[in-house]
C-alpha cells in the first residue's frame, strides 16, 4: 500500500506543475459537476436503501447491529463512489490520453508510437472506456445481488473494497497502457503478473478519493501516476511476459 501511496502522491505533485496543470482543468471540471450530482443521489437513496438492509438482516445477527450498520453504510458508499468514477472517467477519457502524452513528454519519456489522429484517440479512448465496463457491470452486478442475501451480505463490503482496488488500478493504467499499443486483455494479464503492486496502488486511490479538495486531483494524478509505474514496472513486464506484448495502433 505504501508503494501505491508514493506512486500516487508523485503522479498528483506531477499533474500540479506549471505545463501540466491545464490538462487537468476539464477533468476537475467534469468532477465537480458528477460530485454534486452523486451527493445529491445519495441523500435522497441512502435512507431508504440502509432501512432495508437492516430489516434484512437475520434475528440471530441482530444483536452485531452495532458492527453490520458501519459494514452496511460501506456497501452503499462504495458501490456509489466506483460508479461515480467509472462516469467521470468515460467523459473525461479523451483529455486523460493527451494527458500521458504530456506527462511522459515532461519526464523525458520516449513518446509512444501513436499514428492516430486526435479525433481517432478521442473516438478509441471512449470505446475502450465501454470494453472495461463490459468486463467490470457483470462483476458490479454480481456483488451487488449478494448485498441483498441475507448472511452473505456482510462480507460484500470488503469484496466492494477489493472489487474497486482492483478496478481503479486497471482504469488508471490503463491510459498510459493504451497509449502504448497495449490491448485491454494483455493489460489484465500484466496487472495478474503484479497483483500486489496493482491493488497497492488501486487501494491508495480509493483511499485518497474520499479526502474533499484532494480528490480533485486524485484522478488526474492516479493518471499520471499510471505513466511512472508503466515506466518502473509494467513496460519491462510487457516485454518479457509470455503472450502478445502489442497490438500496434493503425
Amino acid at each position: 500500500m505504501l508503494d501505491g501511496f508514493s506512486s500516487l502522491g508523485e503522479g498528483i505533485r506531477l499533474v500540479l506543475k506549471p505545463g501540466l496543470r491545464r490538462y487537468v482543468i476539464v477533468p476537475v471540471i467534469i468532477i465537480l459537476l458528477l460530485y454534486a450530482g452523486m451527493i445529491a443521489l445519495l441523500a435522497t437513496l441512502f435512507s431508504g436503501w440502509l432501512e432495508h438492509w437492516m430489516n434484512a438482516v437475520p434475528s440471530w445477527l441482530q444483536w452485531l447491529d452495532f458492527l453490520l450498520l458501519p459494514l452496511f453504510v460501506l456497501a452503499l458508499i462504495v458501490p456509489a463512489l466506483y460508479t461515480f468514477t467509472v462516469m467521470v472517467n468515460l467523459l473525461a477519457s479523451p483529455f486523460y490520453g493527451f494527458l500521458v502524452e504530456a506527462v511522459e513528454r515532461h519526464l523525458g519519456e520516449p513518446p509512444a508510437e501513436d499514428s492516430r489522429s486526435l479525433w481517432r484517440q478521442s473516438l478509441d479512448g471512449v470505446i475502450r472506456e465501454l470494453q472495461k465496463l463490459r468486463h467490470v457491470v457483470p462483476r458490479m452486478l454480481v456483488l451487488l445481488i449478494l448485498g441483498f442475501v441475507p448472511g452473505i451480505n456482510v462480507i460484500t463490503p470488503f469484496l466492494w473494497l477489493v472489487f474497486s482496488a482492483w478496478s481503479l488500478a486497471a482504469e488508471y493504467l490503463d491510459y498510459t497502457m493504451d497509449a502504448h499499443g497495449v490491448s485491454v486483455a494483455r493489460m489484465r494479464e500484466l496487472l495478474q503478473a503484479k497483483r500486489f503492486r496493482t491493488l497497492s496502488f488501486g487501494g491508495a486511490v480509493s483511499v485518497l478519493i474520499w479526502i474533499p479538495v484532494v480528490n480533485l486531483f486524485v484522478m488526474p494524478g492516479a493518471v499520471a501516476a499510471g505513466v511512472i509505474l508503466w515506466r518502473d514496472h509494467y513496460r519491462l513486464l510487457n516485454e518479457t511476459l509470455p503472450g502478445k506484448a502489442v497490438e500496434h495502433h493503425h
